[in-house]
């Protein structure tokens, strides 16, 4: 017979003793997770232009697809850590630290002369203007999509979890 009978005081005090795996630390980590996003949609970008041919409305279309897919696919492993009331805040947050790494790693690379615009090397208005066009998709786009996937979530939680029963008499 074991000398401590479990009590929810003890199970709480062990929940809090297993630490997280590190990847789940991570990607509960807002800088983290926007500096992935950013640099993650960076090099899809440079890998685009760079082995990619325009001439198709099919290919642009798939690569701005793709190129929402990281994003979208990104943001959810990172909301998905919190609880959805706090999404009104951390979707922001996490658009704007994105938007900043974006831009700094796109900086980066205009300075060395490596960034495009089109067909021939951007500029620093090119930046700007590219700064810009992206910020706004992804100030507007992270929010809207946070809120759909909220109400698609509750939604499903809503139908997949079992009614509670009232207690018979």
């Amino acid at each position: 017979m074991p000398l401590l009978r479990p009590t929810a005081v003890l199970t709480a005090i062990e929940e809090d003793l297993v630490e997280e795996p590190l990847w789940q630390r991570l990607m509960a980590n807002v800088v983290v997770m926007a500096l992935l996003t950013g640099g993650a949609l960076r090099l899809y970008r440079a890998i685009v232009l760079q082995y990619g041919w325009s001439n198709s409305w099919l290919w642009v279309g798939g690569t701005f697809l793709g190129q929402a897919a990281i994003l979208f696919l990104l943001a959810t492993l990172y909301l998905g850590n919190f609880h959805a009331k706090s999404w009104a805040w951390r979707a922001p947050l996490f658009a704007l630290l994105e938007v900043a790494t974006e831009a700094a790693v796109s900086y980066v690379l205009l300075r060395m002369g490596l960034e495009t615009a089109g067909s021939h090397q951007a500029t620093l208005i090119d930046w700007q203007r590219a700064t810009l066009r992206m910020a706004s998709f992804r100030m507007i786009g992270i929010p809207f999509f946070a809120l759909v996937l909220a109400l698609v979530s509750t939604v499903v939680r809503a139908i997949l979890l079992p009614k509670p029963t009232p207690a018979s008499s």
